[in-house]
C-alpha cells in the first residue's frame, strides 16, 4: 500500500496523550502513514497571539487530511488575560482554532456516529415494563452542519450603527431599543440554503448506504422559523429523492427528553452547528460518554478527524495517564473510512469491539471511577494498557 501523508494535531492537555496511541493503533492494524506534525492550541495563543498558525493551515492544505487531539479554550477575558504581555495591545482577539480550520476550509459536514459497543458497562440502560432492566441497542449518527448558524462567529457587543439601525427596521426590535447599547450583545443565527442541502443530502445518503430507516431533522421551527424552517424545506426536498427512508423531524427541546425514552427509534439526525452539538452530546452519554465519542469534520477536499471530548487539564499531568483512548481512535477510524481504508477500518473496530465485551481492560471511566492517580490502584486500565490491548485484539 502506498504511504499516505497525514497531518497531526496533537494539541493541548490529553490531545498529546491520545493522538499518539491512535497512531500506534493504526500502524499495528497495517496503515502506512507519513505523520507530519503541526502545532494549534493554546500554546501558540499564548506565545504568538494565534492559536492557529499559518503553517499549519498550510500544511492541511497540502495534505488534505489531518487528525486532531484537543484544544483548550477559554472565554474573552481569560485568553485575553493569558496572551504574552508584548502582545496585548496588539489586537490579537482568541477564536477557537478548530471552528477556524472548519470556516477555512469549508468543512461544512459533521458526522458524530453514537453507536454502543455491547458489553460496555456505560451503556444507557431503563427501567423495563416487567421492572427488570432493559438496555435498548443505541445506533444513532449525527450529521451537524458545521460551519454557519451559531457558530458562524457574526456578533457584537454594543453593535455599531450599521448593525443597529439594521435591527431596528424588524418590528420585534421593539422591544430592545431602550437598552442601553454597551448593554447590548447580538449573536446572530445564520443558515444558507446550499449548506442546509448539503448537509441533507449527506445525512440521507449516508442512510441509505449504511441501512438505516430514517432521518430525523432536529430543530425548533416552530420558534425560530426562519433558519430552522430552511433546514426542514431541505429535507423534506432531498427526501423525495429516497421515499425508502423516513423523514421525522423533532425539537430540540423535546427530542432532549425523548432522548432516555426511546433512543433506540432514531438512526440519522441531522441538525444545524448549535443544536447538533447538543443532541450528539447527549447521544453520545447514552454509548460511553465522550470516551467513546468520534467525529469527522468534512469539506469538498479537506477532511479532519477529531474527538469530540477537550483537552481535560486535570488529567494531562498524570503519570501514568488514565484518560480512554477510544474516542481517538475511533476518529482515527473514520479517517480511514474516508480514505477508503475500509478493510483496515473494520479490524480496529473490531479489535475495539472485542476488548470493550471482553472486559478485562477498562479505563477509569468504564469502571465508573473518580479520575485521578488512586484509579490504577483501584484496577483502573491507563491509557497506554487500553492501546496494548487493542493492538493485541488485531
Amino acid at each position: 500500500m502506498a504511504t499516505r501523508s497525514v497531518v497531526v494535531m496533537p494539541g493541548d492537555g490529553i490531545g498529546k496523550v491520545v493522538l499518539p496511541e491512535a497512531v500506534r493503533v493504526l500502524e499495528a492494524a497495517g496503515f502506512s502513514a507519513e505523520w507530519i506534525e503541526a502545532g494549534i492550541g493554546w500554546e501558540h495563543w499564548v506565545e504568538q497571539g494565534n492559536p492557529l498558525p499559518e503553517e499549519t493551515v498550510e500544511l492541511i492544505a497540502e495534505h488534505k487530511v489531518a487528525l486532531f487531539g484537543a484544544i483548550t479554550s477559554k472565554p474573552k477575558d481569560k485568553a485575553a488575560a493569558e496572551i504574552r504581555a508584548e502582545l496585548r495591545d496588539e489586537g490579537h482577539v482568541y477564536f477557537s482554532p478548530i471552528v477556524g480550520l472548519r470556516q477555512h476550509f469549508d468543512l461544512d459536514v459533521s458526522i458524530r456516529p453514537c453507536i454502543a459497543f455491547p458489553g460496555n458497562p456505560l451503556n444507557f440502560i431503563r427501567r423495563a415494563a416487567d421492572g427488570g432492566v432493559d438496555e435498548p441497542r443505541v445506533n444513532t449518527v449525527i450529521f451537524r452542519q458545521n460551519t454557519e448558524g451559531l457558530y458562524g462567529g457574526v456578533e457584537w457587543t454594543n453593535p455599531p450603527d450599521v448593525v443597529w439601525d439594521a435591527l431596528d427596521t424588524h418590528p420585534k426590535f421593539a422591544a430592545f431599543r431602550d437598552v442601553p447599547r454597551p448593554d447590548l450583545a447580538v449573536s446572530t443565527r445564520i443558515f444558507t440554503r446550499a449548506k442546509c442541502r448539503r448537509i441533507c443530502k449527506q445525512a440521507f445518503a449516508y442512510a441509505a448506504l449504511h441501512g438505516y430507516r430514517s432521518v430525523t431533522v432536529c430543530e425548533k421551527p416552530n420558534v425560530i422559523r426562519e433558519t430552522s424552517g430552511m433546514m426542514l424545506d431541505e429535507a423534506r426536498a432531498v427526501h423525495e429523492a429516497y421515499p425508502q427512508i423516513q423523514l421525522w423531524d423533532t425539537n430540540i427541546d423535546a427530542q432532549m427528553m425523548w432522548l432516555t425514552k426511546n433512543p433506540e427509534d432514531y438512526g440519522v439526525i441531522v441538525a444545524g452547528n448549535m443544536f447538533g452539538d447538543i443532541i450528539s452530546d447527549g447521544f453520545a452519554g447514552l454509548v460511553g460518554g465522550l470516551g467513546f465519542a468520534a467525529s469527522a469534520n468534512i469539506g469538498r477536499e479537506v477532511g479532519v478527524f477529531e474527538p469530540t471530548h477537550g483537552s481535560a487539564p486535570k488529567y494531562a499531568g498524570l503519570d501514568p495517564s488514565i484518560v480512554n483512548p477510544i474516542a481517538m481512535i475511533l476518529s482515527a477510524v473514520m479517517m480511514l473510512d474516508w480514505l477508503g481504508e475500509t478493510e483496515i477500518a473494520e479490524r480496529v473496530r473490531g479489535a475495539v469491539a472485542a476488548v470493550v465485551v471482553g472486559g478485562a481492560v477498562r479505563t477509569y471511566d468504564m469502571l465508573k471511577l473518580r479520575g485521578g492517580p488512586e484509579a490504577v490502584a483501584q484496577g483502573a486500565a491507563t491509557t497506554t494498557q487500553m492501546t496494548d490491548a487493542i493492538v493485541e485484539a488485531l
